[in-house]
């Protein structure tokens, strides 16, 4: 098991002073950076040795570049990647003034998104085959809003109608446009019931009659 870089008890955790800044800053300047094992004790910071180390890598370092990156930057990146990986420590040290936090980071939230949009795999550098495309989000049918879609009521046409000529009757009525209709209302009787009986025998009769109105007596011729 590897031996802890220094006691954990009586430590200081947490943001780091300005004091401790300078201390830190003066003590390279004068011994340069040394074990950091040693290095707190002797700069007389109560603070874990690779507390002090990273303090001074990512942010007290003199030749610290800071700002955004550059496109050469970045296109220098992209192709350590794809030969060293996640190496962040030697990709770090081909780009002056840049720290291993800080090229990590810039990855993991630009280069790294960048790559996968174009549609490279941004773990093997290589062009996926097909490409990602965005899923359309579908409603579960368990959700609130499906079930008040499939509950809501459909109206049918004739419901429509009634509310339609309601609406239009309601507006003639607020504009005063309603006519007045004078309706001159007569009352017709029903016609008497005839006898269909009596009807056939006036009929036959009248045809008995133009019968025998027509008939002729026959002539008897004698021979003597």
């Amino acid at each position: 098991m590897r031996k802890p870089c220094c006691d954990k008890q009586g430590t200081n955790k947490g943001a780091w002073s300005k004091q401790e800044d300078q201390k830190l800053i003066d003590y390279i300047r004068t011994h340069g950076e040394g074990c950091w094992r040693s290095l707190p004790k002797a700069a007389g910071l109560h603070r874990c040795g690779k507390s002090c180390r990273l303090r001074w890598i990512n942010y007290l370092r003199p030749d610290i570049k800071r700002g955004n990156f550059a496109q050469d930057e970045e296109d220098l990146i992209i192709k350590l990647h794809a030969l060293l990986g996640n190496r962040w420590s030697l990709i770090a040290g081909r780009l002056p003034g840049r720290t291993d936090n800080e090229v990590k980071n810039y990855w993991n939230s630009h280069i790294k998104r960048k790559l996968i949009k174009l549609g490279i795999d941004p773990n093997n550098h290589k062009l996926n085959q097909y490409p990602l495309r965005p899923q359309p989000q579908h409603v579960s049918p368990s959700s609130p809003a499906s079930l008040n879609v499939a509950r809501k009521p459909r109206r049918s046409s004739a419901a429509k109608d009634r509310v339609s000529d309601a609406a239009s009757c309601l507006e003639d009525e607020r504009s005063g446009r309603v006519s007045k209709l004078d309706l001159d209302l007569t009352i017709a009787f029903p016609p008497t019931p005839t006898n269909h009986h009596e009807e056939k025998q006036q009929n036959t009769a009248s045809i008995m009659t133009s019968e025998e109105e027509n008939y002729t007596a026959p002539t008897l011729l004698l021979f003597r």
